[in-house]
């Protein structure tokens, strides 16, 4: 691949970000003001170069807790900006990258010189308004917005048995991952609690961290009334936490232009590609929940961009454990590897489509912090919908060794499609003997739980999705025994009185 030339090297110069705490939710800044002040604190961060004033291309992650008739537009007045480009994204955690990704090589294309990515979220004030009945002063909402999410794509009966949400579908590859990992439930939560501790201690050193300070790993593990259950095996302190009020910021433009501008050749980020690919975005026609061939393929392409001797220094999707537990695995990271410079979506905070903005913020200023000024490498790899959308992106803190420049077409889409193994068929009615492939129990807000969610192979091959109801508690027994995976036990398939299949231990 050919040296890019000066003018063209993508480097990332500036980084910001904010977080909201007002006392009164009537004082709280929207999501475009905390766009708009992250920006301004990465102009600063750049050194005060007046970047945004020739900003030819920006791109606003999806935005939940205010839906804006026109986010990108109403940014872009608040800045006094007219880039040729302003666009705004689709739901998804993977966006961020996608981004910086798609920015980068616009840069690498000649199409533009000075690039901005940014989100934000206010999901904290607007939900303690509305608990109190406030009406929040704020403008441009659009009250016939209705956003996209991933339970948008999964089929009714997953949304009938009540797993349809990210913290419904996310243990069924927990509980997958373990059973093919050969732990016992008990031995998987200690892995969760350990790792999810060390976020924590991340988290804890991050000024603009949400719950800034270190949780230990029984704190995390052991449930309470302030860590009550949500789906098993995940208790709340495992679960990404989306009410903040957090907004992120990254300035990317070319080598020649920083210089020009007089940013030290110490502060640049370089930019030097990524991966990306997707699995099938309803989850049922799967091949399977204990692994992700689009996870693997893009982590394995990422890899061999960060060259032999590895990433310095990583941030792995850390909405459920699950996610970096299977990531760490395939790039062969020991337990000991702390997979998170921001400090992961439970402590750190998860606003909505934009944590893995606050990931490149944190990436860039350890790689700028890096001992002898020689600058690192890291991974940046996010994830959106269930185990769904994946892209990773190399950047250093120095150019690449082989002079290369990006690859134009990073999508492996082909190479993730050829690890796929045949998908079952899926059926809505059955009975007879089936056994577990995965599954969950679902709690309520009282750690009561309320049914279990069974994902079962007929004899014959065939997928179906099946009822564990409260009143079972020997079937549900077996779900909830921490020291035995009921990964593959066989049971009964029978209609239950609304017509759901109900599951029922042997």
């Amino acid at each position: 691949m050919a040296q890019l030339p000066a003018d063209r090297a993508p480097v990332i110069v500036g980084v910001g970000e904010v977080t909201d705490r007002p006392a009164d939710p009537l004082e709280g800044k929207e999501p475009v003001a905390l766009m708009a002040e992250a920006l301004r604190l990465a102009e600063a961060d750049a050194g005060g170069t007046k970047l945004l004033a020739a900003l030819d291309s920006l791109d606003v992650i999806n935005e939940i807790s205010w839906p804006y008739r026109d986010p990108a537009g109403r940014l872009c007045a608040a800045l006094g900006v007219g880039p040729a480009r302003a666009a705004y994204g689709p739901v998804g955690g993977e966006t961020p990258v996608r981004f910086l990704h798609e920015a980068a090589l616009r840069i690498a294309r000649g199409e533009g010189a000075v690039a901005a990515v940014c989100g934000a979220e206010a999901e904290h004030t607007v939900q303690r308004a509305r608990r109190a009945g406030l009406q929040l002063p704020w403008e441009g909402h659009d009250p016939d917005h209705r956003p996209v999410r991933g339970a948008d794509f999964q089929r009714p009966v997953a949304r009938r048995f009540g797993a349809a949400t990210p913290a419904t579908v996310y243990p069924f590859y927990e509980n997958a991952t373990l059973a093919a990992w050969e732990q016992t439930p008990a031995q998987a939560r200690a892995e969760s609690a350990a790792l999810w501790s060390a976020l924590s201690a991340v988290a804890a050193a991050q000024p603009n961290a949400w719950l800034g300070r270190f949780h230990a790993p029984a704190e995390i593990a052991t449930p309470s009334p302030r860590n009550r259950p949500v789906a098993w095996p995940y208790p709340k302190l495992m679960v990404a936490n989306p009410t903040v009020n957090q907004g992120a910021a990254v300035l990317l433009t070319s080598l020649t232009r920083a210089r020009a501008a007089g940013v030290p050749d110490r502060r640049l980020v370089h930019v030097w590609g990524g991966a990306a690919a997707e699995e099938p975005r309803d989850y049922l026609v799967r091949d399977g929940y204990r692994r992700s061939g689009a996870m693997e393929t893009v982590l394995e392409a990422a890899a061999s961009l960060g060259g032999p001797a590895g990433f310095d220094l990583v941030e792995l999707y850390s909405c459920f454990p699950c996610v970096p537990k299977m990531a760490r695995r395939t790039l062969g990271l020991g337990p000991e590897a702390v997979p998170s410079v921001a400090g992961g979506l439970t402590f750190f905070g998860a606003p909505l489509n934009n944590y893995m903005g606050h990931a490149a913020v944190a990436m860039v200023r350890r790689l700028r912090d890096a001992p002898g000024g020689a600058g690192g490498v890291g991974l940046l790899y996010g994830q959106g919908g269930y185990v769904t959308k994946h892209h990773a992106l190399v950047v250093a803190g120095r150019p690449r060794e082989d002079g290369g420049g990006l690859a134009r077409h990073y999508g492996v889409q082909a190479a993730a499609d050829a690890r796929r193994g045949p998908v079952p068929e899926l059926v809505a009615e059955a009975a007879g003997r089936a056994a577990v492939e995965t599954f969950t129990v679902l709690f309520d807000r009282d750690a009561a739980p309320t049914h279990g969610v069974v994902i079962a192979r007929a004899e014959g091959g065939a997928r179906l999705m099946a009822r564990v109801p409260a009143e079972d508690t020997e079937s549900l027994g077996l779900l909830l025994d921490e020291e035995r995976s009921p990964v593959g036990a066989a049971g009964t398939v029978r209609a239950g009185r609304d017509g759901l299949a109900e599951w029922r231990c042997a």
